[in-house]
């Protein structure tokens, strides 16, 4: 009888793990779920959250290698320092060569930009973080915030002069109109490719990994797991390897096209 009845627990058991996605089920997006930091309750936009946590853990990365890392402004540089400075040169040169010696004036706010979004990228690929530029949210302030500031700066540096970036001169006279409503349509999605790039790119590497993470415990529950865990540790290292490039990529490519922006608003007759 007892056999009997633990047989019928067992059946109970794997019926119900059935049921509800018992055994390999996994989910890749719940990492990127915004969790309140203290109590329970709904998040409202004051609530301090996981995203809160990062991009302020984010802001004192920044801090250390700036800050304190450049305090001493030693001739042989530290590491920190060189890293800053390094940083610093990168950025003024990209911002020089894309829009020019009069976007140098404009050096803080794009070295702001990149030094923010590429430690809120690398701090997001420590295990067990969060990722604040993953979210559309996010990356939306800004990639809008930065687009309202350079259109207010090309009407206030060029007047009506400005609305010259949207009508092509050289083209047919016929063709002009509707190349105008073609750029100013493509202009007022520049801040929606802006930040729907940098966030998909963040999630979609993230969620890849944890899909490729979800079988490497396949040895301790299966046979099969002899072949699929070493494989999938392995997929892990170079996407995790991957991840680290495009964390970089992404917040370069994020600041280089706010640099064109920028030139457009300085220059739209070029």
């Amino acid at each position: 009888m007892t056999d009997v009845a633990t047989e019928e627990v067992v059946e109970g058991a794997a019926e119900h793990g059935a049921e509800h996605g018992a055994g390999l089920a996994f989910h890749p997006l719940d990492q990127f779920k915004i969790t309140r930091l203290f109590g329970e309750g709904p998040i409202e936009w004051y609530t301090p959250t996981n995203a809160t946590l990062w991009m302020a853990l984010a802001v004192v990365a920044i801090v250390v290698i700036f800050v304190f890392g450049s305090k001493g402004r030693a001739l042989i540089p530290s590491r920190l320092q060189s890293i800053g400075e390094m940083a610093y040169g990168f950025v003024y040169k990209m911002v020089e060569d894309v829009a020019g010696h009069d976007g140098a004036k404009f050096f803080p706010l794009i070295m702001t930009l990149f030094v923010f979004i590429l430690s809120a990228n690398m701090l997001g690929l420590i295990p067990g973080s969060f990722t604040p530029t993953s979210h559309i949210a996010v990356t939306a302030i800004l990639g809008f915030g930065f687009f309202i500031f350079v259109t207010l700066l090309g009407f206030a540096k060029n007047g009506a002069h400005f609305l010259g970036l949207f009508w092509m001169s050289d083209a047919p006279l016929i063709l002009r109109p509707i190349i105008a409503v073609i750029e100013v349509i493509s202009y007022f999605v520049r801040p929606v490719s802006h930040s729907i790039r940098l966030a998909g790119n963040i999630m979609a590497g993230h969620a890849v990994m944890k899909v490729f993470a979800a079988f490497a415990p396949m040895i301790l529950i299966s046979a099969i797991g002899v072949v699929v865990t070493p494989v999938s540790v392995l997929a892990i290292t170079a996407i995790y390897a991957l991840e680290v490039l495009v964390a970089f990529i992404q917040a370069y490519v994020f600041t280089i096209l706010a640099c064109v922006y920028l030139k457009d608003a300085l220059h739209p007759g070029h």
